[in-house]
């Protein structure tokens, strides 16, 4: 849809710029701790009895299930409940991917597109291929346009407000939009909450439905590997034999095999 040697600067900079910010990204998960006291600077409330409690009201068939002990650890030398809702942040923002995830792939699977075009040329969304077959179909500057965007929300996460290991809200998303965001410019929406719905809800209603959201993405994360299992490997899921197509390709290679090396080219 561009000429080869536009694409080709596009890409670069796609790439130049998807690199500085897992670079800066990256810094948010180093511990940084002030001389004096590092835990006392941690200020966070749950911990494994919180666990126990939440996991009762999520479950009650199974409550509390952590065969690997990861609730009494101290990652990277931090205090127990930094770990903790580490964890807890970790398990909720995996659980709204696998969301996202889920219906995506249930959309793709029934021909369900966006109304335009795929590219400027005029290109049509295939709907005659499987959902990974669809993304591997998809141009390379598309697919780098979405890993930016991935990119930035993840290291706006980390970078702005209370980090959730230092007292944050887990579960919440920094503000891009209205008076709470830092933003220099307008945004119409936030990632949390776009339209202000729990605004108004009670902090006993949002409670449930951060419950609601938890088992949700826990099925979401169960149902999405199911998908991707069965697609590599036929039968391994018996209830969805002969209803999701085999996949030739890598889920683990999102460009191409060579992946790790195209970013040094």
């Amino acid at each position: 849809s561009c000429r080869p040697s536009l694409c080709d600067k596009v890409i670069t900079m796609f790439r130049t710029i998807v690199l500085a910010l897992a670079l800066v990204g990256a810094s948010a998960f180093a511990p940084v701790r002030p001389a004096a006291s590092p835990r006392a600077a941690v200020v966070v409330s749950e911990t494994k009895s919180d666990l126990v409690e939440l996991a009762g009201k999520c479950n009650p068939a199974v409550k509390f299930f952590d065969p690997l002990n990861l609730a009494e650890q101290e990652f990277w030398g931090d205090s127990n409940e930094a770990t903790i809702a580490f964890l807890r942040y970790s398990e909720i923002k995996h659980g709204r991917i696998a969301m996202f995830a889920f219906v995506g792939y249930c959309a793709q699977a029934n021909g369900i597109h966006w109304p335009w075009a795929m590219t400027k040329a005029g290109d049509a969304f295939p709907t005659d291929l499987s959902p990974p077959e669809q993304w591997d179909a998809i141009p390379e500057a598309a697919k780098w346009q979405i890993f930016m965007v991935i990119a930035f929300l993840e290291f706006w996460n980390e970078s702005t407000g209370t980090h959730y290991m230092r007292g944050g809200k887990i579960g919440a998303f920094p503000a891009l939009s209205g008076e709470d965001s830092p933003l220099p410019h307008p945004v119409p929406f936030n990632l949390y909450d776009p339209f202000g719905l729990s605004a108004k809800k009670s902090e006993e209603a949002k409670a449930r439905g951060l419950k609601i959201e938890i088992n949700n993405g826990r099925l979401a994360m169960l149902g999405i590997f199911g998908f991707l299992a069965e697609s590599k490997v036929p039968g391994s899921v018996p209830v969805l034999v002969g209803k999701i197509p085999a996949y030739a390709g890598d889920y683990m290679a999102p460009f191409e095999s060579n992946f790790h090396t195209m970013l040094y080219h």
